[in-house]
């Protein structure tokens, strides 16, 4: 193992508002050739999971009143779990990760990106583009022929509906999102309040030994940035709640894999007794990680501010695709629309045509970033002068930006084989194979404690909570 520091860690770690002294505690090993692309891709997976490593072990320290335990980063486990949703197989059946209409199409001028995997995100892309309901590729390819890309785009976002102009990356830089997301740090940490921790947790004893455990969180996130994170404080021992609306239904294949250790259930937020027993499911949760595009969820009261009224002492973490800030910071989108606009397709592109990172690393990389903010936030609120709400915010562009700017490529080491790092168990769906956890540290966590269930099928209370 290498025990130099890494220098994307040591980066990530500065975002966090980290003691640099402890980046001394991390070392690197394992086959580094496991996410080929031009861009630095192994170099960003590695330093979101080692961070998300080292405030985990961190937390474990400070709630056991121990050293910090020593991290280890295998980066043969990190590539394999940054394609945890390519490699997951139920009875031994793989999950068609994008549907037909989801993938670039060439325009008049160049080139658009659609996502269309949902439902009712297909219906608004062909209503935009004046297709009927049945419409298949060869008609979409047809309609958007005949188009400039950026009018592609401005039809299908004013549908509802989820397409970009792919653009090169003086293009996104020009862009006004594109100026504003290169002025924004990587993430963004702050105390919004001074109220002390919602509940008071005793230090942990050497049974159980996981840093969050008694720690209940509330997840209100979709595919995949966001469900990757709360899976990763499922692993740590956190009760997570998922929560999702019932007419927005989640595809069965994506929570087999992002939905272990969690449990999962349906509220509609719009009808009062759904409501009613979010909020007493509020009153008991430590940390709120909410996924939706920026103000979604306002009218729900779920605002950082509504949150650290009603429940002080809260840790809020919030994931966008494209920043809370700018023309675009209402729009929806996902890790492949973010790789178009920014530059990264064109960079990974050959021949005049688009191209894409190995693994969808900027929702991966987002993910395990979003966790170490929500552990060093439970940190920070630890601390003799801790306390306080605090509010994380991270955003997909954020990290493309760190991605294409920021970081650098490494040497690689050669030999990656997933199957090391990938393990079956039983579950309600049959047998499943899936990526173990890459997050690692000296007494931490090998597997997850339980197996993904059934989509939105859990009751809506707390583990060991009574039914009323």
């Amino acid at each position: 193992m290498d025990h130099g520091i890494d220098p994307g860690t040591s980066q990530a770690w500065a975002a966090l508002g980290a003691d640099p002294a402890l980046l001394e505690r991390v070392s690197y090993g394992g086959p580094s050739d496991g996410l080929p692309s031009r861009l630095p891709v192994m170099e960003l997976a590695r330093a979101a999971v080692a961070v998300c490593s080292l405030a985990a072990a961190e937390f474990a320290a400070v709630r056991g009143g121990r050293p910090v335990p020593r991290v280890r980063v295998d980066d043969g486990a990190v590539a394999t779990a940054f394609l945890s949703d390519r490699l997951v197989r139920v009875d031994g059946k793989a999950w068609t990760t994008f549907a037909p209409l989801s993938r670039f199409w060439r325009a008049a001028d160049g080139w658009v990106r659609t996502h269309a995997n949902y439902p009712h995100h297909r219906e608004r892309l062909l209503l935009a583009l004046g297709l009927p309901d049945d419409a298949g590729p060869d008609a979409l390819a047809e309609a958007v022929a005949g188009r400039r890309a950026v009018d592609v785009e401005e039809a299908v976002y004013a549908a509802g509906g989820l397409a970009v102009a792919a653009r090169g990356v003086p293009a996104w830089s020009a862009h006004e999102q594109g100026a504003l997301v290169a002025a924004q740090p990587l993430l963004t940490m702050e105390r919004i309040g001074e109220a002390r921790p919602t509940r008071a947790w005793s230090p942990m004893s050497d049974t159980p030994p996981l840093p969050c455990a008694g720690l209940r969180v509330l997840d209100l996130t979709r595919v995949l940035a966001g469900p990757v994170a709360t899976r990763t404080l499922a692993l740590l021992g956190a009760d997570v709640l998922r929560i999702d609306a019932p007419h927005l239904p989640e595809s069965q294949e994506a929570h087999n894999d992002t939905g272990m250790g969690k449990r999962s259930t349906t509220l509609d937020l719009g009808r009062g007794v759904d409501h009613r027993v979010f909020e007493e499911l509020l009153a008991g949760a430590d940390v709120v990680v909410t996924g939706y595009r920026p103000g979604a969820l306002d009218r729900f009261g779920l605002s950082p501010e509504a949150l650290a009224e009603r429940r002080p002492g809260l840790v809020v973490a919030q994931l966008s695709a494209w920043g809370r800030y700018g023309p675009w910071h209402e729009r929806r989108g996902f890790d492949s629309l973010v790789q178009a606009a920014t530059g990264i397709a064109a960079l990974e592109g050959s021949g005049g045509e688009p191209g894409a990172l190995p693994a969808q690393a900027l929702d991966h990389g987002t993910g395990y970033l979003l966790a170490a903010a929500v552990l060093r936030s439970l940190t920070g609120q630890h601390a003799p002068d801790g306390g306080g709400t605090r509010l994380a915010r991270l955003a997909l562009t954020q990290t493309a930006h760190w991605l294409v700017h920021g970081l650098a490529v490494g040497p690689r080491r050669g030999g990656h084989d997933p199957e090391t790092w990938l393990t079956t168990t039983d579950s309600p769906m049959g047998r499943l194979r899936h990526a173990l956890p890459p997050v690692a540290y000296e007494g931490g966590p090998a597997n997850w404690s339980r197996p993904p269930g059934l989509w939105g099928t859990d009751a809506p209370r707390w583990a060991g909570a009574v039914a009323r």
